[in-house]
């Protein structure tokens, strides 16, 4: 079973697949440029000691988010 929610709510660990990126047109292409597309895998390595920003993997390569924009991107859990 699988479940559906935004990036910025996946555990320290965890790996998901990117299931669309919410209308946000001011960030849209920079997300795009980073790699952040549908389909693509994602995992998070770490997370801030204040909870911000967290470290993703995709793509190969570590990415820093931060967590509001991270909220712009639907997942599927694996």
């Amino acid at each position: 079973m699988t479940a559906l929610m935004t990036l910025d709510h996946l555990e320290v660990g965890r790996k998901a697949k990117i299931t669309r990126v919410l209308p946000d047109l001011s960030n849209r292409t920079r997300y795009a440029g980073m790699g952040i597309i549908r389909n693509s895998l994602v995992e998070v390595k770490r997370i801030a000691p204040l909870g911000d920003p967290m470290v993703l993997k995709i793509m190969g390569y570590e990415l820093s988010l931060r967590k509001n924009e991270a909220s712009h991107i639907e997942i599927e859990i694996l």
